[in-house]
């Protein structure tokens, strides 16, 4: 018998069906089959994506990474001109805070909340948004620093 036949009647023998050549004699299989096998049922290679999703899922980081995607898709949720005057800092408690570059742009983004919440739900549920706090920008403050003073502070020196 050549090589070639007796590495094909090796694959067969491994691989499913009847060993072909010496009729008669049937071998018998010496090994136990534990655990999965080549080539059965749900042994396909998955999509990386799918197993992606499930490790995050199975890890609990869902909520976490949708909210991140959230934090990064903010000019396509709020708008180009609204996202060059807005900045989101964070999501806790469900509650999304929006540094905003001045006031009267926090205060219009005020009046738009539920369109944004809208749209934010609307492309990501699993981020857990439930409101937006819009901010003004950092003000300086007296309370702490070089220029702190005990007592009333700067007030005592006005008029």
């Amino acid at each position: 018998m050549s090589e070639a036949a007796r590495t094909y009647q090796h694959f067969r023998e491994i691989f499913g069906g009847e060993p072909r050549g010496r009729p008669g004699r049937a071998r018998v299989r010496t090994r136990e089959v534990e655990g999965s096998e080549p080539f059965t049922p749900g042994r396909d290679p998955k999509p990386l994506g799918a197993a992606i999703d499930a490790l995050t899922a199975q890890l609990g980081w869902t909520g976490a990474l949708s909210q991140q995607e959230l934090l990064s898709a903010w000019p396509e949720i709020a708008g180009e001109d609204i996202a060059r005057h807005s900045e989101p800092i964070a999501i806790e408690g469900g509650v999304l805070q929006v540094r905003c570059e001045s006031t009267a742009w926090a205060t219009q983004l005020r009046m738009m909340r539920e369109e944004l919440i809208r749209a934010i739900l609307e492309r990501h549920p699993r981020a857990g948004v439930d409101t937006i706090r819009f901010q003004g920008p950092d003000a300086p403050t007296w309370k702490r620093g070089p220029r702190s003073v005990p007592g009333r502070g700067p007030r005592d020196t006005y008029g």
